[in-house]
Parts: structure tokens; C-alpha cells; sequence
């Protein structure tokens, strides 16, 4: 079977070769201009390396393994892989209930493999775009997404919350999470000194999300909540210092006898507060998740007539069709005729 290439980038290599002609290196000095070149070599590798993120990393090596594995049991060339291959593999998955987001994951891995190693990418063949379109149009697109947890659903939840450590660090996250429209990595990533406490409320400093691959950064505001209990900034302010956390992560896990960790929640953790809290406040927990939070938010201000771009600039959404979804949900009830029409 064939390996799987490094998907991040091909190596930088050197020799004594690239010296070779080149007059006047002698000695030490020549040594010391191979070691140089060698070590600028590694670094050039490590930023290649870090050209996308671990996570997109991880997912695409995943998605590898199974079209390896896919591919290996059937006796099928995978690199390169035939047209022929990829729009079989595309059906089989099809067949067995994939959903249209996984189908377009597996193609965009497929086609990373390949440009890894300097080959063609079969997935953009006439032939893997007509099945592929095909299978879209027999199966359809739709996700299904976490549903958002409204600012009822919240409120329901931090009031069940104990008077505990734990209690007051998921209130921290939860409300923040919420008012932040936060994505779950985003908000296991925040340490201490990505905070302000202003007058006017809290400042994050978010170094790198989603979509800031490059790390430009960005800002954002956390207002004063008109309800101390419901109030995301002075949430975060009681759990600090009722945990003691003056530098670091700021979310961190507890354990069972209340005592405060020092490594930072990973973003699976969150995903786990969510669903626990909204089982304690009666709702499916299997419809909610750590997305919840920040399409709450989007939803919750689309109902309350904020702006696309007053959303967007607290959401950090690039793409304003992803927006709408949430505005569009929010808009079902609103001047709906049915509900003029005296039934």
C-alpha cells in the first residue's frame, strides 16, 4: 500500500552538491556555510509545515487514511489515483449514507495528497465532478447543524449551575462563549493576558481563529450584561479569581474535589459543558453542542434586528451567506402570515 505523503509540504533538502562549483569555499568556512543553509533549510520546513493549522491538518490525514484503506482492500493505485478511483470511492460512500460535507472533505484530502508530491489531482476530472454533482443532486446538500442556544435556552441553563468551582467556571464559559460567538477552539485558546477589563466592559484579544490562519488578530468587545447573574464579564472576573488564575489559560479543568488544573481545556471539553447543561435544562443534548453557543448569539441578535455587519464584526464571519443560515432561522417567526391571518 501506498504511504501517505506529508500533506503539509515536501521537504527542503541540501548537500554538498549545492556547493559544489562555487569558488572560494574552502575549509571551515565552507562547513560553516553548509550548516547555516542546513538549519534555514529546517526553518523553511517548519513555516511549510505550519502553512495550515493542526486541526485542518489532522482532519485531512484522517480522511487520507480511510481513501487508503478504501483503496488498499480493493487493490486500487492510490498515488497516483485514476479518475476512475476517486468517483468509486465518491459512490461507495455515497451508498453507505455519507453526508455531502464529508464527500467534499474526502476530495479536498485526496487532492492535497496528490499536490504534496507534485502529481495531478484526479478530483478535478470531468468525470469525478459529474458523479459528485450527481450524488448532490440525489441526496442533497443540507446539514444538519447544532440548534443555537437562545438567550431563553442560557438563562435556563446558568441558573441550574451549582454554587460550586465547576459551577463558576461554566458559567464563565457558557456566558462567554455566548456573548463572544466564540468558536470552541477560539475559546479554549484564551489565557489571561488576552483580557481587558475596561468601564465599558471587557476586551479579548482573540490572537488566532478559524479564519486567521496568519494570526492578524482581532478585538472584541464584551459588554456589561443588564443581569449581574447573566453578566459574561463579570462571570469571567468570579471565576479567575475565585480559581486563583492569574496568568495562563483561562479555562481549565477541575476536578472532583474542586481543586483548580493548570492545563487549559480542549475544545471536545467544551462541546461536554454545553450538552450537560442543556440535559439539565430539558433539552435534547444530542442537538447541542459547542457551535451552539455562537450560533445562539447570531440567531438571538438577528430576532433583535441587530445588523448583518454588527453580527459579523462580533462573530468574525468573512462569508455573510453563513451568516444569513442564522438570520434566516431567526426570521421563520417573524412576520409570518400565518400568524396574521387570525387561525
Amino acid at each position: 500500500m501506498t504511504a501517505a505523503p506529508a500533506l503539509a509540504a515536501a521537504p527542503f533538502h541540501t548537500s554538498d552538491n549545492d556547493y559544489a562549483d562555487r569558488p572560494g569555499d574552502i575549509g571551515g568556512h565552507r562547513g560553516r556555510a553548509l550548516a547555516q543553509l542546513g538549519d534555514v533549510a529546517r526553518r523553511a520546513q517548519d513555516y511549510a509545515g505550519n502553512a495550515k493549522s493542526a486541526a485542518t491538518i489532522r482532519a485531512y490525514a484522517s480522511d487520507w487514511r480511510d481513501f487508503l484503506s478504501w483503496c488498499g482492500a480493493r487493490g486500487l493505485a492510490v498515488l497516483p489515483a485514476a479518475d476512475s478511483t476517486v468517483a468509486l470511492y465518491l459512490t461507495d460512500l455515497a451508498d453507505h449514507g455519507a453526508k455531502a460535507a464529508t464527500l467534499a472533505r474526502r476530495l479536498v484530502a485526496i487532492s492535497q495528497a496528490h499536490k504534496a508530491v507534485d502529481l495531478p489531482s484526479p478530483t478535478t476530472s470531468s468525470a469525478v465532478r459529474r458523479v459528485h454533482a450527481g450524488i448532490r443532486r440525489t441526496h442533497g446538500t443540507a446539514q444538519q447543524g447544532k440548534a443555537p442556544t437562545l438567550v431563553a435556552d442560557l438563562k435556563k441553563m446558568v441558573g441550574l449551575l451549582p454554587d460550586s468551582m465547576v459551577g463558576q467556571r461554566d458559567r464563565a464559559l457558557l456566558l462567554l462563549g455566548f456573548a463572544g460567538a466564540f468558536r470552541r477552539s477560539e475559546l479554549v485558546s484564551l489565557d489571561v493576558a488576552d483580557l481587558e477589563f475596561t468601564r465599558a466592559g471587557l476586551i479579548v484579544n482573540l490572537r488566532r481563529g478559524k479564519t486567521d490562519q496568519e494570526g492578524a488578530g482581532r478585538r472584541i468587545g464584551i459588554p456589561y450584561g443588564a443581569n449581574r447573574a447573566t453578566c459574561a464579564m463579570r462571570s469571567v472576573q468570579d471565576w479567575l479569581a475565585a480559581a486563583a488564575i492569574a496568568t495562563g489559560p483561562v479555562f481549565r479543568g477541575v476536578d472532583r474535589f474542586g481543586r483548580v488544573q493548570g492545563g487549559r481545556l480542549c475544545g471536545k471539553s467544551v462541546a461536554l459543558v454545553v450538552k450537560r447543561w442543556a440535559e439539565e435544562a430539558d433539552l435534547d443534548p444530542t442537538r447541542y453542542a459547542g457551535h451552539s453557543l455562537r450560533a445562539g448569539l447570531a440567531t438571538s441578535a438577528a430576532a433583535a434586528d441587530v445588523s448583518e455587519r454588527n453580527i459579523a464584526r462580533q462573530t468574525g464571519h468573512i462569508s455573510m451567506v453563513i451568516l444569513r443560515r442564522y438570520i434566516r432561522e431567526s426570521d421563520l417567526f417573524k412576520g409570518n402570515p400565518a400568524a396574521a391571518v387570525g387561525l
